[in-house]
């Protein structure tokens, strides 16, 4: 692709993409979906929203906003009510690439590559990737915006060795590089070119509009476009929409108008190029709400819950829209977390999963092509929060042995602490604040449940894996060494 880089449309090619990847089969299986109009892959369009609950989508209850594209893509497609993701970002990101939980793959905790150093990277050479599972199933492949797992000053061409085709990065805050912060307004971006600023640029516009041209150079497909999004990560800023807005929560609100903006362009291309019938969009978020932010649903105040594994932080909005495969007007409660997107990806692009590597993921493509009344799960898990990870005398190592995390039905959910305790029993349907611990309740149903869930601790390694890498040379910005590997560790 020769188009220059502020031009260029790859983000929503990426996202046709997955939603051909949720067509495929998770392993071996056939390489095609009979859509009506003859024997193709589909197209996928992954969107992946920073830091959003279910609290700021108006299809989901939200009282104090009005999300009108995103709420068409759930009155049009199928809503899931209880998918979960990581608290954070890092674990999200590469438990979606991966297949696997934080526990498995090991980045527990945020790690921010290139602002921390340390070495440590997502390492394409010891660990899945999606991307390339499904380059390897026929796919043209791009992403646009946020990484942070790779630092492109030290990898440049990390994208490429990951499996995307095309690309265009925010690369994070860089160690020692100050206009590297910036992702809204002047961003810093990295793409096949080189780094630089981007001056006069609003950075979502400038991954929207490269996602939307790869999408219009592979419209023929099958493509898988993925655009995890920095909106809407603090710090907070105005919009190109709204550029007089003021106080915090009124950039907030803008800065979700414009994330609601941005999809209803990705689906106005795919009804120009009249191939939204066969492309999967898949729009999800990373985490839950920054907790300086405060929002409402159905009537409850809530208090934005990043880095915790309460509810608002884990069980985030997941729409799945496709109206030529996908049953339209559908909201399902089949339980889902982050590790299915792999194999479900996988099923629906007809991909072979990598040999050699464990998949915690279910495919849920059955279920999103309306074939199964219900996804393969009976419970799905979060782990974690808070920034928890050092780099010691051996690398990058969380802090904990065995990190806490929460096991969830539909209707209940057990609290795993850090010494492999079950802690908390909370029925999330008739308490969504969590206030009732049932752990020694006589009720028959909570016992039911804390016997089905307790024995799957035992069913977890004793001791969490710690990022899997291969270090990278010593670097002038990495973060000095703070602890002896294995001594601080609890």
């Amino acid at each position: 692709m020769n188009r220059p880089f502020f031009q260029s449309s790859a983000f929503t090619v990426f996202f046709v993409l997955l939603a051909g990847f949720f067509v495929a089969s998770c392993s071996r299986q056939s390489d095609t979906i009979r859509n009506g109009q003859g024997e193709r892959k589909p197209n996928v369009v992954f969107i992946l929203v920073d830091d959003l609950g279910k609290e700021w989508v108006s299809a989901y209850g939200a009282d104090n906003v009005v999300t009108p594209n995103i709420d068409a893509l759930a009155a049009t497609g199928m809503k899931f009510s209880n998918a979960y993701v990581m608290p954070q970002c890092t674990p999200t990101r590469l438990s979606f690439m991966t297949g696997q939980y934080p526990y498995r793959h090991g980045w527990v905790n945020h790690w921010d590559v290139p602002r921390w150093g340390g070495g440590c990277s997502y390492d394409w050479k010891r660990n899945p990737s999606l991307a390339r599972v499904m380059k390897d199933a026929g796919y043209a492949t791009a992403v646009a915006g946020k990484w942070q797992v790779n630092d492109f000053r030290v990898q440049p061409e990390a994208m490429v060795d990951i499996g995307f085709d095309e690309y265009c990065m925010w690369t994070g805050g860089e160690g020692n590089n100050p206009p590297s912060d910036e992702r809204y307004w002047d961003p810093y971006i990295h793409n096949k070119q080189g780094s630089r600023t981007y001056e006069g640029a609003y950075g979502p516009d400038v991954f929207t509009d490269f996602l939307l041209d790869f999408i219009e150079d592979n419209k023929d497909g099958p493509f898988f476009a993925y655009f995890p999004m920095v909106l809407t990560h603090v710090p907070l800023v105005t919009t190109p929409d709204q550029p007089n807005a003021s106080s915090g929560m009124d950039k907030h609100l803008a800065m979700v108008d414009y994330t609601d903006k941005i999809l209803g362009r990705f689906v106005a291309k795919l009804d120009e190029l009249e191939i939204r019938d066969n492309t999967i969009i898949v729009w999800v978020t990373d985490n839950g709400t920054d907790n300086t932010i405060t929002g409402s649903l159905d009537g409850r105040e809530v208090v934005g819950q990043k880095a915790s594994t309460a509810e608002p932080g884990l069980c985030v909005p997941f729409i799945v829209n496709c109206p030529g495969l996908v049953p339209q007007g559908v909201k399902t409660d089949g339980l889902t977390d982050v590790t299915d997107l792999l194999p479900t990806f996988a099923e629906l692009g007809g991909g072979t999963l990598q040999q050699g590597y464990v998949y915690d993921g279910k495919s849920i493509a059955s279920h999103i092509l309306g074939k199964s009344d219900d996804t393969q799960r009976s419970w799905i898990l979060g782990m974690g929060g808070q920034n928890n990870a050092k780099l010691t005398d051996a690398g990058v190592e969380n802090q904990f042995v065995f990190r806490d995390r929460v096991l969830r039905e539909k209707r209940f959910k057990l609290y795993v602490n850090a010494q492999r305790q079950a802690e908390r029993l909370v029925d999330v349907l008739a308490d969504p604040e969590e206030t009732m611990n049932l752990i020694n309740s006589s009720d028959p149903e909570a016992r039911a449940a804390l016997a089905r869930l307790k024995p799957l601790i035992a069913t977890f390694p004793e001791h969490d894996n710690d990022p899997i890498y291969t270090p990278l040379p010593e670097r002038a910005w990495d973060v000095p060494v703070t602890a002896k590997s294995q001594v601080w560790k609890r």
